[in-house]
């Protein structure tokens, strides 16, 4: 890992750990962000070992901060929803583009995670569907079961068909195999 990018890791825990939501970790409760950018880094590092430097920082970063701008902040529905979401992804791409700038890293190199992380180009760009792909991993890994007894099967089946579109082929393969408990409605509605 080169320092740049060490730096720059390091500068979006940091944030990261200033997150007042907390979440429980094994037998401790650790900050809800600084935890998420780890999942995200793992999941990363075991879909894609080869990950480009953009990729890792752009995983890591994905919620830098995400509570200082509630979704309460925003209008209910989903353009609301669809606001709130655009605003937070502009931020995230200002903040670790800050921190890049900070680091060492050129606009070309800053401009490219930025892109990332405002989720332009998705099932165009192979690094965007790259990064897509481990969000979905992580969300169905670690946050889908709490997910899934919140919400009634209509709509866990609605959210785990959309989250499957948002993934490449090899990635819903990859997932039917790995996660080959799912109930049948789920795994069909990964299947798309």
């Amino acid at each position: 890992m080169s320092a740049r990018l060490a730096t720059v890791l390091a500068a979006i825990d940091a944030a990261n750990a200033a997150d007042p939501t907390t979440e429980r970790d094994g037998a401790t409760e650790r900050p809800a962000a600084l935890l998420y950018g780890e999942r995200m880094s793992a999941e990363t590092a075991r879909l894609f070992p080869d990950a480009s430097e953009h990729l890792r920082i752009a995983a890591r970063g994905q919620h830098i901060e995400r509570w200082r701008m509630p979704r309460a902040s925003y209008p209910e529905g989903r353009a609301g929803y669809l606001a709130w979401r655009t605003a937070q992804a502009a931020s995230h791409a200002e903040r670790v583009g800050g921190m890049m700038a900070a680091a060492g890293y050129d606009a070309p190199d800053i401009d490219a995670v930025a892109r990332l992380l405002r989720k332009e180009g998705i099932k165009r760009n192979p690094e965007m569907q790259r990064l897509e792909d481990v969000i979905c991993f992580v969300f169905l890994r670690w946050y889908f079961a709490d997910f899934a007894v919140q919400h009634d099967q209509e709509a866990v089946l609605r959210i785990v068909a959309k989250t499957a579109r948002k993934m490449s082929a090899e990635a819903r393969d990859r997932a039917l195999a790995e996660f080959g408990d799912l109930p049948a409605d789920l795994a069909e509605a990964i299947r798309g």
